[in-house]
C-alpha cells in the first residue's frame, strides 16, 4: 500500500473532522444536532478509524480484514436506512410539536432580527451588495449556462438551449482521463473519422436547435432528469474548482521548494477535502448546519472504508493466503492519533453540552488541526 495514499486519506479525514467541523461550528454555533444520528455517525467513524489503526500497528493485513472494512460500511448504511425508516413516522408529530412550542418565537424573532440588521447597516449593506454584483454577475451567468435550473418558475429557453449545448462537452472533458477528448470515431460518413468532441458538439447543437424550435412552454413540475443533471454539473464545478485550487497550492509549494512529503501531508489532503469544506460551509451559511455536520463524518468514513478498503482488498487478494505487509511511518501514526483525538473530543463535548455544538469547540478543533499540521510538517521535514 503506498504510504502517501494512506497518509492522504488520514490527513484528509483529520482536516474534515477538525478544520471543517470547526468552521461549521464557528459559522452556525450554537446549534442542536439529532442525538441518535450524530452519536451513530461519530461512533462508527471512531470505531472504523480505531480498527484500521489496530491493523496498521500490527504491520500486516489479511484479505478477510480488508473485506471486513468494506462490509462494515455496508452495515453502517443499512443501519442508517433502518433508523431513518423507523423515525419517519415520528417526524410529523415531532414537527407539529415543535411548531406548537416554538412556532410563535420563530415567527416573531426572525423578521425582527433581519429588519434590525438592515436598519443598523443600510449604507454598508447597499455598498457591499453593489460591489459583489460586479463579480457575481459573470460567475452566475456562467453557472446558468452550464447548470440547469430545477425550478419551473426560473425556466428560460436561452439557458436551456445553452445547457443542452455545453453540459455534454463539459462532462466529456471531465472524463478526458478515461476517454481522450480528441479521439477520432466514425460518425455518419463510413470512411471519415471525426474528433469525439466535434461529434458531441454537433449532436448537442442539433438537440438544442430542436428544443428551441419545438419547445414553447415551461414545464409544469420538476423532473428527475433535470435535477440529476443539475446535481452532476454542480459536482463538476466543485471538483474543477477544487482541482484548480490544488494545482495553485502545488505550484506555490514547488516555487517555495517545499519537500514532497510536506506537500503530500498538506496539499494533497486539502485537495481531497476542499470540496467538503466548500459544500459544508455553504450548508452552514444557508441555515442547515446539521446536514453539514453529518457530511463531515459520513464522507471521510466512506473514503476510508470503501475507497481505501477496496484498494486493500485488491492488494491482499494478490498475496492471498499470505498477509499484505504494511510499511510503518511515524507520520501515519500521528495522523491516526489526531484523527481519533478530534473524533473523541467532538463526541464527548457535544454529548456533554446536551447535543448542542458550542462555538468554543470550533476554536478548539481549529487549534487541533493547526497543531496536527505543524507536527506533520516537522516529521516530514526531519524524515526527508
Amino acid at each position: 500500500m503506498p504510504r502517501a495514499g494512506l497518509a492522504a486519506i488520514l490527513s484528509a479525514g483529520a482536516f474534515v473532522s477538525a478544520f471543517v467541523v470547526g468552521a461549521v461550528a464557528l459559522i452556525a454555533a450554537p446549534f442542536a444536532v439529532p442525538p441518535a444520528s450524530f452519536a451513530r455517525d461519530v461512533f462508527f467513524y471512531l470505531l472504523a478509524a480505531s480498527g484500521l489503526f489496530y491493523i496498521y500497528l500490527s504491520a500486516e493485513i489479511y484479505l478477510w480484514q480488508a473485506v471486513g472494512l468494506v462490509l462494515f460500511y455496508v452495515f453502517f448504511v443499512g443501519l442508517v436506512v433502518y433508523m431513518d425508516l423507523d423515525t419517519e413516522g415520528k417526524a410529523v408529530s415531532a414537527a407539529e410539536l415543535e411548531m406548537v412550542n416554538g412556532g410563535c418565537r420563530v415567527v416573531t424573532d426572525l423578521p425582527v432580527t433581519m429588519e434590525d440588521h438592515k436598519q443598523q447597516h443600510p449604507t454598508l449593506c447597499g455598498i457591499l451588495r453593489k460591489v459583489t454584483k460586479v463579480w457575481e454577475w459573470p460567475v452566475a451567468f456562467v453557472l446558468k449556462l452550464t447548470i440547469p435550473s430545477t425550478l419551473p418558475t426560473e425556466w428560460n429557453k436561452f439557458y436551456v438551449c445553452a445547457n443542452i449545448c455545453l453540459c455534454p462537452l463539459l462532462l466529456l472533458y471531465s472524463f478526458s482521463s478515461f476517454i481522450p477528448f480528441d479521439s477520432r470515431i466514425v460518425f455518419l460518413l463510413p470512411q471519415s473519422r471525426f474528433p469525439l468532441w466535434s461529434v458531441v458538439l454537433f449532436v448537442s447543437i442539433s438537440l438544442a436547435l430542436s428544443h428551441l424550435i419545438f419547445e414553447k412552454e415551461a414545464p409544469i413540475t420538476e423532473n428527475i432528469a433535470n435535477t440529476t443533471i443539475s446535481f452532476v454539473m454542480s459536482v463538476f464545478w466543485i471538483s474543477t474548482m477544487a482541482g484548480e485550487l490544488l494545482n495553485c497550492l502545488a505550484a506555490i509549494g514547488v516555487i517555495m521548494d517545499f519537500p514532497p512529503a510536506i506537500l503530500g501531508m498538506t496539499v494533497l489532503a486539502w485537495g481531497n477535502s476542499v470540496g467538503d469544506l466548500v459544500a459544508d460551509v455553504a450548508l452552514a451559511k444557508s441555515g442547515q448546519p446539521t446536514i453539514a455536520i453529518a457530511g463531515c463524518f459520513a464522507g471521510p468514513m466512506f473514503n476510508m472504508l470503501v475507497g481505501l478498503g477496496t484498494a486493500l482488498v485488491i492488494q491482499t487478494a494478490r498475496v492471498y493466503p499470505k498477509a499484505y505487509v504494511l510499511e510503518f511511518h511515524v507520520g501515519i501514526v500521528v495522523a491516526f492519533v489526531f484523527l481519533l483525538l478530534s473524533l473523541m473530543g467532538t463526541l464527548l463535548v457535544v454529548t456533554w453540552t446536551r447535543f448542542r455544538v458550542p462555538r468554543f469547540w470550533g476554536y478548539c478543533l481549529m487549534g487541533i488541526y493547526i497543531l496536527f499540521t505543524l507536527v506533520s510538517i516537522a516529521i516530514a521535514s526531519s524524515s526527508g
